[in-house]
């Protein structure tokens, strides 16, 4: 039998902590920090095959563990801001459950590890591991693994210095480790283990500013190294044996300077030359990187080609000229971003077989591209896993059930949607447009009806957005979905939105605005206005899911309305079902500042202030017929209020019931609140543990209006085990007619429970669990929302009438949203 949940989607991007959070590794597989977890991305079948979660801090660094046959590797080492690292290993890499996961921890540093490198001493397989790691408490640390235990050997002390990134090699023909430190001292230092200790060998100096990447590769006979730095430059290294012969003859040609060394267990000799030094980048160089060896003819071939990535927004490939052998910038080839308000990047990977290239720009943002066949100098932007890069706040379903929107912490709001690609069966879900990019920490938002959407942020405006003709064609053609099922009246919609110079809001662009380009040999630069155009949007026909950088000012709604009214930053906002009310609170900590403004859709007025809580409203929820509002608060009381017959301004709501310091049963803020689908009953969880149904709303609250004692709990007090942050209940039932309840916790797990009423009484039999989502699944910190789709099936898979599938989404403080297939006849 199929598992009772399964996770459909992960969105998440790398963590922003400078180079090395981004590995791919020989078996195809790519690996990326990301907040708590060390996520594993497969580009092949582009989604996310596993999350490690082991880590109790940020994960900084992330490493593949190097064989010198290349044979496939099943191994990853990882350090974070948890002080230690893991070593992550696994047997079986078809299956990707995490029983088969072994984590080995490394424990020894004081600070943050920031990088780290693996290598095995020999061809068979439990030989000696060898792992470097540096961190921010100016120490290098080299352990060694036997078996299954892995122990610090050694401590090499930089002082008050720190070192950047290290990584291990042998030394040209021979068994001896060679271990190359860059760091803040912009030397390189090479240390050689003699007698089982490295000792500090040669110091390479050259580079002007702190030194960000060294990466060894060995070609043949000889040993190569590349390093970068802040002062924008890489620098090519050579290490070679050198033959005991005699002294050459003195002639007049220039030569470079040799540094040579000798081992003295092999009693061989060693010259260090610097081989070349590029200049290409006009900004920091954060990472270097060489092309993978691969296995030829039975014997490893180093291709000559490194990746560099850096903060000017453009990845370099460089590689040596045919005819003359020095590498030429020209030779090479330069991708990276254009426009948007991004800062450049961070690490660079290529793939195994050097046919694509990944980068890790500066937001977490991942960036890949793909070599085309024919001309190899081309390289095409592809499809990629896209996630927020902070904590995501709040997620929603569009009523339809066919997409999601998420609001973050990281400034913005993102649109995920199910591709439909004809000749597959697989539907995967992407990021396909950004809607709004703003200048505020967003906090919440509610869908009003399918492709509009009104957000909150920490600012005292609520913005309304609407989407553009250019993404409804886009959706339709990704989603399969034809246009006019999804929009009758698409002609009279602008095609984008940008932001111009100035402003903040996103403005929308007709068909008649887009700037027709100028004849060359016009004088047209001499003014500022033609150098800095308004208008960025550019309309692309899409027919898989846009880039990262097409995201970044292509994709944008128009706003249409903003609306003023609340005293402080916005925390909640709820729509009701027939789309014509919105509702909304802000932060507060007075009673006159924590009413609950209601809207009108239609107008944009203001209806009506409801003033009932003393502290700030945490979630508002319209019952599902639209007779109720429900609001729950830091006071740690609910309220809730009926709606009276409309007059002809729009509804007037009332309070008809609420609990006071005498009839609480919470005992801490109230987190979230939720509607059964029959409007009769109600949710509340709270920080206090406790999740309670209420109930009954029926007629008599309705007409009578004596509802502040007929509403009790329904429910014993279910005890979740920690703070509950997020509950939602699902509009389809279990098969036997029980409500099914998603309970969110602190500590990030998600609980499915379901709950009938049975009797008169509240009974503790009425409440049964279903299924506590398994750890690697879930969250690793606070769930911040859950939210089921309406309908029965999965979207992307027209199996609505019978089907046996829910969908859950859920967002999280770890900067992940997920979406999870529940399989409602196994609950």
């Amino acid at each position: 039998m199929a598992a009772p949940v399964s996770l459909c989607h992960i969105a998440c991007c790398a963590n922003r902590a400078g180079g090395g959070a981004v590995a791919w590794g020989p078996c195809g597989l790519l690996a990326f920090g990301s907040c708590h977890d060390v996520v594993l991305y497969d580009p092949a079948v582009r989604r996310a095959v596993a999350a490690l979660r082991g880590h109790t801090g940020r994960v900084n660094c992330v490493r593949w563990v190097r064989r010198r046959d290349r044979a496939s590797e099943t191994e990853l080492v990882s350090g974070g801001s948890d002080k230690q690292l893991i070593l992550w290993e696994w047997k079986d890499t078809v299956t990707w459950n995490n029983q088969l996961m072994k984590s080995i921890p490394l424990e020894g540093h004081t600070e943050a590890v920031f990088a780290v490198d693996a290598v095995y001493q020999s061809d068979e397989p439990d030989l000696n591991l060898l792992i470097a790691s540096a961190a921010s408490d100016s120490t290098v640390r080299i352990w060694s693994r036997h078996g299954s235990e892995a122990k610090c050997v050694e401590i090499l002390q930089f002082g008050n210095g720190f070192v950047m990134d290290v990584c291990l090699s042998f030394l040209p023909g021979s068994n001896v480790p060679i271990l190359a430190c860059g760091g803040d001292d912009c030397k390189i230092s090479l240390f050689i283990q003699q007698n089982g200790q490295f000792q500090k060998t040669l110091i390479l100096p050259g580079h002007e500013d702190w030194i960000r990447g060294v990466e060894w590769a060995v070609c043949g006979e000889d040993l190569f190294l590349a390093s970068c730095a802040q002062d924008c430059l890489i620098r090519i290294w050579k290490v070679c044996t050198k033959s005991k012969q005699l002294p050459e003859t003195e002639d007049d040609s220039i030569k470079l300077k040799e540094n040579v060394f000798t081992v003295k267990d092999a009693d061989t000799s060693y010259a260090v030359s610097l081989e070349s030094v590029l200049a290409g980048h006009e900004n920091w160089v954060y990472a270097v990187h060489w092309q993978p060896s691969y296995s030829k003819d039975g014997s490893m071939q180093q291709p000559m080609r490194i990746l560099s990535a850096s903060m000017d927004k453009t990845v370099i490939i460089w590689e040596p000229d045919k005819e003359s052998g020095v590498w030429l910038e020209q030779a090479s080839v330069r991708v990276g971003e254009v426009g948007g308000n991004t800062l450049g990047f961070f690490d660079c990977q290529f793939s195994p077989d050097g046919s694509m290239i990944i980068a890790h720009a500066f937001h977490g943002a991942l960036h890949l591209w793909k070599q085309a066949t024919v001309n190899k100098k081309e390289w095409t932007p592809e499809v990629v896993i896209s996630g927020h890069f902070n904590s995501v706040e709040d997620v929603q379903w569009d009523p339809a059930g066919e997409f999601i929107i998420s609001v973050g912490y990281d400034q913005t709001t993102r649109l995920f949607a199910p591709w439909k690609r004809k000749e597959e069966t697989e539907v995967t879900w992407h990021e396909i447009a950004r809607p709004q990019v703003h200048g505020y920490d967003l906090r919440c938002l509610a869908m009003i009806g399918r492709f509009e959407f009104v957000s909150g942020a920490d600012e005292k405006v609520l913005r309304v957005f609407r989407a553009p003709k250019n993404f409804i064609e886009n959706f339709s053609n990704i989603t399969g979905i034809p246009v006019e099922k999804l929009c009758s009246h698409s002609s009279d919609l602008p095609e984008g939105a940008t932001v111009p110079a100035l402003g903040l809001s996103n403005k929308a662009i007709f068909e008649g605005d887009m700037a027709v380009q100028p004849d060359e040999d016009e004088e047209s630069f001499n003014t500022i206005s033609n150098q800095y155009p308004e208008i960025y949007f550019q309309p692309l026909i899409l027919t898989e899911p846009p880039p990262e950088d097409h995201l970044l000012q292509n994709t944008l709604w128009p706003e249409i309305q903003k609306l003023y009214g609340h005293g402080y930053e916005i925390f909640c906002v709820a729509c009701n079902n027939s789309n014509t009310v919105i509702a909304s609170a802000c932060k507060a900590s007075k009673k006159e500042h924590a009413a609950i403004i209601l809207w009108s859709t239609s107008s944009w007025k203001k209806l009506q202030s409801l003033s009932f809580h003393n502290l700030t409203v945490t979630q508002l929820a319209f019952s599902p017929d639209d007779r109720f509002l429900l609001s729950v608060s830091r006071d740690r009381n609910w309220s809730l209020w009926r709606k009276q017959d409309s007059s002809e301004s729009g509804p007037v709501f009332t309070c008809c019931a609420y609990t006071d310091k005498n009839t609480a049963v919470h005992s801490r803020i109230i987190w979230s609140c939720d509607w059964t689908p029959d409007s009769k009953y109600f949710i509340t969880g709270s920080r206090d543990k406790k999740v309670i149904i209420w109930g009954q709303c029926d007629l008599s609250v309705i007409t009578e209006g004596n509802g502040l004692d007929s509403i009790k709990p329904c429910s014993t007090v279910l005890d979740a085990g920690d703070s509950v942050t997020a509950v939602g209940i699902s509009r389809v039932l279990t098969p036997d007619g029980r409500y099914i309840v998603a309970v969110g916790l602190e500590n990030g797990k998600i609980i499915l429970y379901t709950w009938k009423q049975s009797g008169k009484e509240p009974a503790l039999a009425d409440w049964t669990t279903s299924i506590e989502i398994d750890n690697s699944q879930s969250h690793a910190l606070a769930v911040k929302r859950l939210c089921w789709r309406r309908h029965a099936g999965r979207a992307g898979h027209n199996d609505e009438n019978s089907s046996k599938w829910l969908q859950l989404a859920s967002c999280g403080a770890d900067h992940s949203v997920k979406i999870f297939n529940v399989n409602r006849f196994a609950l």
